[in-house]
């Protein structure tokens, strides 16, 4: 008796002892573990589609939430409620309509220009159930960028929203030239040669079309084609698989969504965050999904307290938006629980917390086109992943260092890259293999290849370079540094942009705030500017700007001059636009906007006026 005593103490006090030293050694185990075994589980029903060539699509997945669950609502827009049943239904006589109508068949590739709206997810699903590939457009490119979308993934049909059919009236030759058939949503159309489809989709069936034309065996097969930005060019088709659509679908689940949660989605369709994971992860889990047309600051909270939303889809800047919203005694009344985005500095983490509750922000990394995610699925605030030892096993990545001067990575005697240090900062790049394929861009192999390092550390090998400079801490997390175009060098140091515009966010006159450098004549790299927008009913204050700048800031990471606007430029993603900033440099006789330079001598931002300018010129202004 007493010797099993004695073993049972010992196996206790053991049991104790490992768990105290799991705390202390290794703090995040267990939430590793449970989320690894998600990502593991979700991955080998992947692999069992490649083995069995029987691939159950997002648009399967639809079918079978709309069987399973008819009568629970899918969409909630604008106050109207759409089920899965009334999804499908719709979906089906698109469907019937673009096989009988419009004489589309099996692999034909189709572009879409919608905003958000039911329609659009009726469009795109009545589309893919003809056996359709989908190009969505962007709403907000014109004339040449849209025609080159048409170019890149071969379009030869465009579906448009009612709302947008007067965005075509400068390109409707171009495209009927190019013999692209126009159909509009619409029931009657002005234009001659644009054809209507509203008209048509009473009388057409309800009716399923064949399975066989949605039906694929491959998970490499091309779905969508989503485009990237293109801030400094013409945008460019992003090739999106089964194989993207359902790791993407997959995100809100990891994350620990359930089919009974609410999911706010204010982020534009076309873009892959909205429609990969936001759409496609509310299907996965047959959830509900509130879908907004556009994002609006306003609205926000009270929609997610009128509809119960839970979990909600966040992009850049949208939560600063929501911060700089004045305060009420119902901020934190609501029923939201997660944030899944990207994005998300952490001077804005923290105050959107402490301003509306303890929302759990899950920060998603990954671009349309790459073949690299990392998951904040702990939460820490201002990390935008986490990795280990297992996930290092299954997803290849590095990080390696980088020269900000001659904007290449640092090469060895042997021309191959060198990795960075624990803590260090480096250029992140993603080994391209079976598990982690780069499918590239579509109408240009260039492009494809031009994303892509090869021979980095051994002859033959292939990695994504992510364009993003990173640093993996001792703990795992990984934090995102800047875009490689983004930082630039100073007095022989590199001065990293989110940092500079984290630090110029804590003043509290200035609202917004975009920070890049411009070059200066005789000067080697880029000096600092910072375009800002004030605060309504603040001033501008040189002085306390500069006692901020200074004692927070090092001498060659503060802005050397300052911009102010009334509206900040961004891309339909809430990226803010860098390019024409740098591009118009600091010159006031060409710059309509007010224009402050740095004056250590009257310790205060003054205003640039053209003799300054021409000093700096010269040389003679000490910078």
């Amino acid at each position: 008796m007493a010797l099993s005593l004695g073993w049972l103490s010992a196996l206790a006090a053991g049991l104790f002892s490992a768990h105290v030293l799991q705390k202390l050694c290794f703090p995040y185990f267990w939430w590793d573990l449970f989320f690894l075994l998600k990502v593991i589980r979700y991955g080998v029903k992947l692999e069992l589609f490649k083995l069995t060539s029987n691939v159950c699509t997002v648009l399967d997945r639809f079918i079978q939430q709309a069987r399973r669950s008819p009568n629970k609502p899918f969409v909630i827009y604008d106050g109207s409620i759409h089920t899965y049943r009334d999804v499908e239904r719709r979906s089906n006589r698109l469907a019937n309509v673009f096989l009988e109508d419009v004489n589309l068949k099996k692999g034909d590739c189709v572009a879409l220009l919608m905003s958000n709206e039911p329609d659009f997810l009726c469009v795109w699903f009545g589309l893919a159930k003809v056996g359709c590939s989908v190009a969505f457009l962007n709403t907000n490119i014109k004339s040449k960028s849209l025609l080159h979308c048409f170019n890149c993934c071969g379009a030869k049909t465009l579906i448009v929203g009612s709302d947008l059919v007067e965005c075509l009236d400068g390109i409707l030759p171009s495209l009927l030239e190019d013999s692209i058939q126009v159909w509009a949503m619409k029931s009657q159309s002005e234009h001659t040669q644009v054809h209507t489809l509203l008209d048509k989709l009473d009388a057409a069936s309800d009716q399923p079309v064949p399975a066989a034309l949605r039906a694929t065996t491959s998970l490499k097969s091309p779905t969508l084609y989503i485009f990237t930005s293109g801030t400094t060019g013409l945008p460019k088709a992003a090739v999106i698989t089964h194989l993207q659509s359902l790791k993407a679908a997959a995100g809100f689940c990891i994350f620990g969504a359930t089919e009974h949660d609410v999911m706010y989605i204010p982020l534009p369709l076309y873009h892959s965050a909205a429609s990969l994971i936001g759409i496609g992860g509310t299907i996965e889990l047959g959830a509900t999904c509130v879908l907004k047309k556009k994002f609006s600051a306003s609205q926000f909270w009270n929609d997610c307290r009128k509809h119960d939303v839970t979990v909600f889809q966040y992009i850049g800047e949208l939560c600063r938006y929501l911060c700089n919203q004045p305060k009420t005694e119902m901020d934190k009344v609501h029923k939201v629980r997660m944030g899944v985005g990207n994005g998300l500095r952490q001077d804005v983490w923290r105050d959107f917390q402490n301003h509306f509750g303890n929302i759990k922000m899950c920060e998603v990394y990954g671009s349309t086109e790459g073949n690299l995610c990392f998951m904040n699925h702990i939460g820490k605030s201002g990390t935008v992943g986490r990795s280990n030892f297992f996930y290092k096993l299954l997803f290849k990545y590095d990080l390696v260092r980088y020269d900000m001067v001659r904007d290449e990575p640092v090469k060895d005697q042997h021309a191959f890259c060198q990795r960075v240090k624990r803590g260090e900062t480096g250029l992140l790049l993603s080994k391209v293999s079976a598990i982690s394929p780069f499918f590239g861009y579509a109408g240009s192999k260039q492009l494809t290849e031009k994303k892509l390092m090869r021979n980095v550390f051994v002859k033959g090998d292939a990695y994504f370079n992510t364009g993003d400079l990173m640093a993996e801490d001792q703990e795992g997390f990984i934090c995102f540094r800047d875009r490689v175009g983004d930082t630039f060098r100073w007095k022989g140091e590199n001065v990293a942009t989110t940092e500079v515009t984290e630090i110029l966010g804590q003043v509290d006159f200035i609202q917004e705030v975009n920070v890049y450098g411009v070059e200066i004549p005789g000067h080697e790299g880029r000096a600092g500017m910072a375009a800002t927008i004030v605060r309504p009913g603040l001033e501008f204050d040189g002085k306390k700007l500069f006692e901020h700048v200074m004692r927070d800031l090092p001498a060659y990471a503060r802005p050397l001059f300052i911009r102010l606007q009334e509206v900040m430029e961004m891309t339909s993603t809430f990226k803010q636009q860098k390019f024409q900033l740098v591009q118009s440099g600091f010159n006031p006789s060409t710059i309509c906007d007010p224009l402050y330079v740095l004056d250590y001598q009257q310790k205060d931002y003054i205003p640039l006026i053209d003799s300054i300018y021409q000093s700096i010129l010269a040389g003679e202004r000490k910078l």
